[in-house]
């Protein structure tokens, strides 16, 4: 298992009482002799709060998972875990991509595309099929200060993870929690166990893990909700044999995905869905390695800024996208110059190669 120094967990800020007010009294009686009593010594302690005073009392925050912006109870005190997920037609339909709280969809070599699922509010059991670690990968799990399972990757490529300050969890170094299936052939039948991935995780890693995105308090105030133009379907070219579509679903609210002319379904039937679709412009360069059949592996560059998307709501605006550092969060602006609110949910990025790639909004 590699790990990294991991950034400690942040302080949770102590609440003051509040202040009272203190009257003291103190009589000083006269010396022998029968002098008369000296006069009464009062102090008085200021309030020291604004709510003392009768000022406005703090707003309430709600309670959310970090990732989604989704209300809840309690928020469960476990790292961010990305995974890396396969997307060839062997791999199809994939387990528990349905249950991410992020996906981002990324090229590789061959004209393919990988997924990064990233899990925190939901924890199915297994997902998968997963594979090995590509060279964008740190740009995209350094901000959660998290855990990221893959099977294995070119050495490189793995130094880069822990370099990035998240921990790895690989099956090509016997880390525990991947599991494989004769219903597949290999390489597309290695599945990951949440549990015994979390299991792993440093005492380092930041939990629960920070916001990556700005999303509305309350439904239906997302930014291009209320602001944007129609979006009934994106229709995202990726590369010359990955087309990813993704149609506005009124009744479920919410953009569901089908991979060129095919519905994308997961291994339960369950047709899979995004809250949220952003659609980022990024330059796509072949690095210096290759793969097992001599292609070359391209890598999609992160630290910059671009143009956008964000389609929520059955709507869109165009925005720009923002990344100052590997461990630095993507940044969603408007024309304004303001943050882009998402609605709270669940969030697909899919980076499109600038040149090679486009989308059509309809």
């Amino acid at each position: 298992m590699r790990t990294a120094a991991g950034r400690g967990r942040a302080a949770t800020p102590a609440r003051s009482a509040t202040g009272g007010l203190a009257l003291l009294a103190v009589l000083a009686l006269g010396a022998c002799g029968g002098g008369e009593p000296a006069a009464p010594v009062t102090e008085t302690v200021e309030p020291s709060t604004a709510t003392a005073k009768g000022g406005p009392p703090e707003p309430e925050v709600p309670v959310v998972w970090p990732l989604t912006g989704v209300p809840t109870e309690e928020v469960a005190a476990r790292p961010a875990l990305a995974v890396k997920i396969e997307n060839a037609r062997q791999a199809r339909p994939q387990t528990g991509l349905e249950d991410a709280d992020m996906v981002w969809e990324e090229v590789v070599e061959g004209g393919i595309t990988r997924f990064v699922a990233v899990y925190h509010s939901r924890a199915p059991e297994l997902v998968g099929p997963v594979r090995s670690v590509r060279p964008m990968d740190p740009a995209i799990v350094a901000p959660l200060h998290g855990v990221l399972a893959y099977t294995g990757g070119q050495p490189p490529f793995v130094d880069a993870v822990g370099a990035a300050g998240v921990q790895s969890v690989v099956m090509d170094e016997g880390d525990d929690g991947f599991v494989t299936t004769r219903e597949r052939r290999a390489p597309h039948n290695v599945y990951g166990d949440l549990a015994s991935f979390w299991a792993q995780a440093d005492a380092d890693r930041t939990s629960p893990p920070p916001a990556q995105l700005e999303h509305a308090r309350e439904p239906g105030a997302g930014t291009a909700t209320r602001e944007g133009a129609p979006a009934g379907r994106l229709d995202v070219t990726l590369t010359h044999s990955s087309r990813a579509v993704w149609d506005w679903a009124g009744d479920r609210g919410a953009y569901v995905r089908s991979e060129g002319d095919a519905p994308a379904v997961s291994a339960d039937g369950d047709r899979i869905a995004a809250t949220n679709v952003v659609l980022v412009a990024a330059t796509m360069v072949n690095t210096s390695f290759r793969d097992p059949a001599g292609v070359p592996v391209p890598e999609t560059q992160l630290v910059g800024s671009g143009d956008a998307v964000v389609a929520s709501g059955g709507k869109h605006v165009a925005v720009t996208w923002s990344k100052d550092a590997v461990d630095a969060p993507l940044r969603l602006t408007g024309a304004d110059g303001l943050p882009v609110h998402l609605e709270p949910g669940a969030t697909w990025i899919e980076l499109v190669p600038t040149g090679s790639g486009s989308w059509a909004v309809g």
